[in-house]
């Protein structure tokens, strides 16, 4: 017979467990590492206005960092990258780029900036692409059809209710997966960016009017682009216009910038606009919750943990991560793990979701299949606090955010999953099918056998 003494130790041993938790230390890597950085003093990197003038935005500007750090062949793939199948314009923050390669040896850099995993997604290179298939035939710009739902200019009315409301097209720091590519940031070669036309104040009036004259709606993500890109005053006069209204009783701000630029959410200024916007809300029964969007452990650093008990010193109720699962950054249960321990328990950053990458163009390399999707949520269970243990979601077009184990049907074979729903968009308040329809979302296609592929290729 066993005895208990001897049972529980063993639990711990790395050899009998599929991942084995180690408390990790956040540490922020040493920017001098880079020959355009050597001089860059503390106070400079803590400074949010030397962080958005120092972003790389170009194969030049990255050359000018690096040097010969990096190979030539890395700018030429940037390059080809760029000029062939980015659907983002390069936008990087310091901060951004100082998480990768971060313990990488001169000698070894190249290679380790290639392979590492922040990279990939914040500066995509032409070799990162599915050689085969980089597009998949159902992609679209606007894969969710949030402009179609559009009520007023910026606002999608897509849950009964929930809205969005989109204050900005731009962001301190541009993704190369992001799901809006069809109007954030500025046009590339492959995609001339749609544009919103009414001046700020006018499109916040029309916002505001809206959500006076519709009380069904509870819930309001103020987003964009990003919020950290909304001049603060104009910001927080929003907030308080928002807070104003009664049906209103949770109000999420989602700003990228909270990992990629910390150092503008610990600006006084904007420390001190938040305290009075979380003091109002707490004052009117109000949420108000930050979500960010971290995708990898690397990107968890002390700048960053400091920004999140910042706004939860002044008030804001919650700090939340929506990350995106991504092939070659996080789609493996050690690297979703390592990543949510890192913000539960180093950060105060509670993980909440992660999305299934968009169908937008250009992006079948990081996009992963729905069965890999539900075999990653089912590694990742028993190890975090269930409350801190996220969820990842499928946003199934015309349906919204599905756990992935909420399918109805799923063809294997031609890798496409079939979804329902239980409530109308505001473009479907006509149409008498709407809840019985089954809707498509469809699996990359290298993830299919050779039946599958086969069946696409016939249907070009």
């Amino acid at each position: 017979m066993t005895a208990l003494h001897d049972v529980v130790p063993a639990l711990h041993r790395p050899d009998l467990q599929p991942y084995t938790y180690a408390r990790r230390e956040l540490v922020e890597p040493d920017w001098r590492r880079f020959p355009g950085w050597r001089d860059v003093t503390d106070a400079q990197w803590r400074d949010a206005q030397w962080q958005r003038a120092n972003c790389v935005k170009n194969v030049k500007q990255l050359r000018a960092l690096l040097g010969d750090l990096l190979a030539e062949r890395f700018y030429e793939e940037l390059a080809a990258d760029q000029s062939d199948l980015a659907t983002m314009s390069m936008l990087v923050p310091p901060q951004m780029v100082n998480t990768m390669a971060p313990d990488a040896a001169p000698a070894d850099f190249t290679d380790a900036f290639f392979a590492d995993p922040i990279r990939r997604y914040m500066i995509p290179v032409r070799s990162d692409r599915d050689p085969e298939w980089p597009n998949h035939p159902h992609s679209a710009r606007d894969s969710l059809h949030e402009a179609e739902m559009w009520v007023v200019e910026g606002l999608t009315h897509r849950y009964p209710t929930k809205v969005l409301a989109e204050l900005v097209s731009t962001c301190p720091q541009y993704c190369g997966h992001c799901t809006r590519m069809d109007l954030v940031g500025n046009s590339t070669p492959q995609v001339q960016k749609h544009k919103l036309l009414l001046k700020p104040v006018d499109r916040q009036e029309q916002m505001i009017d809206y959500l006076k004259r519709t009380p069904g709606v509870r819930d309001v993500v103020v987003s964009g682009g990003d919020v950290a890109n909304v001049p603060w005053p104009q910001l927080e006069s929003f907030l308080m216009r928002l807070l104003d209204i009664d049906t209103v009783r949770d109000v999420r701000l989602a700003t990228k910038a909270l990992a990629g630029l910390p150092q503008h959410w610990l600006q006084p200024k904007v420390v001190e606009g938040l305290e009075r916007v979380a003091r109002t809300a707490a004052r009117r029964g109000v949420n108000l919750a930050i979500h960010t969007h971290v995708n990898h452990a690397q990107s968890v650093t002390p700048l960053v943990a400091e920004a999140a008990r910042t706004a939860l010193e002044v008030g804001v109720r919650d700090v939340r991560n929506q990350g995106v699962l991504m092939k070659g950054v996080n789609a493996t249960a050690d690297d979703l793990l390592d990543l949510c321990f890192a913000l539960q328990g180093e950060a105060n950053i509670l993980p909440y979701y992660f999305y299934m990458c968009d169908m937008i163009p250009n992006a079948e390399h990081w996009r992963v299949a729905v069965w890999e999707a539900q075999e990653l949520q089912h590694a990742i269970m028993g190890y975090l606090p269930g409350y801190a243990t996220p969820r990842i979601v499928c946003d199934v077009p015309y349906v919204g955010k599905r756990w992935v184990h909420q399918l109805a049907d799923y063809d294997r074979e031609r890798g496409i999953s079939y979804w329902t729903k239980n409530y109308r968009t505001g473009i479907e308040l006509e149409d008498a099918d709407a809840l019985d329809r089954r809707y498509p979302y469809y699996d990359p296609i290298a993830t299919l056998g050779e039946a599958g592929r086969r069946w696409w290729a016939a249907q070009e």
